[in-house]
């Protein structure tokens, strides 16, 4: 089974693309992995390097995904 990551910090925006895109991935093929930064700020840099610069975003098998903009990793890190 492979392993997605959605990043997001809880913003409209990135509850939005959580709902649409996350029910459009198959269960049986896709284990998925909520990551809220603003309660999680310890995994930021975990996000970082998987190459996340802005949220929300998807990251599958080592390509990220950013979906529309809700905010830059930067705004997230200062909040």
């Amino acid at each position: 089974m492979k392993t997605a990551y959605f990043y997001h910090a809880g913003c409209p925006v990135c509850v939005s693309a959580e709902q649409q895109f996350l029910s459009a991935l198959n269960p049986a093929e896709y284990e998925v992995k909520v990551v809220h930064l603003g309660d999680s700020p310890e995994l930021i840099a975990e996000a970082e390097k998987s190459g996340v610069i802005s949220v929300p975003a998807l990251v599958i098998e080592g390509n990220v995904f950013h979906i529309n903009f809700g905010a830059s990793i930067e705004d997230v890190k200062a909040a």
